[in-house]
């Protein structure tokens, strides 16, 4: 089930005229969380018309920020459990 958030995105899509495939692939497939699809909005609020080549590489862009976000707070949760080994042993 998608999220109020992927919903909207779709919709606004739509509204902007482009093609209903595309409109799904983006916001069901890819920016399918609300923080994507926030940030999708976000662009399309700020962008006027952009082309499909655009949406798709600020998709890229998205989708890549995310990724880093999660290696991230992976690296910060091995580092407290190596922490947490040399302060108090195994």
């Amino acid at each position: 089930m998608a999220s109020e958030r992927t919903d909207e995105l779709y919709r606004l899509l739509l509204s902007r005229g482009y093609p209903k495939e595309f409109c799904a692939e983006i916001a069901y497939k890819n920016m399918n969380t609300d923080y994507t699809a926030t940030r999708m909005i976000g662009y399309l609020y700020r962008v006027t018309n952009p082309r499909i080549e655009d949406l798709v590489d600020e998709m890229l862009a998205i989708l890549s920020d995310r990724d880093e976000i999660m290696r991230k707070k992976e690296m910060e949760h091995a580092q407290a459990v190596i922490n947490d080994i040399y302060n108090n042993g195994l």
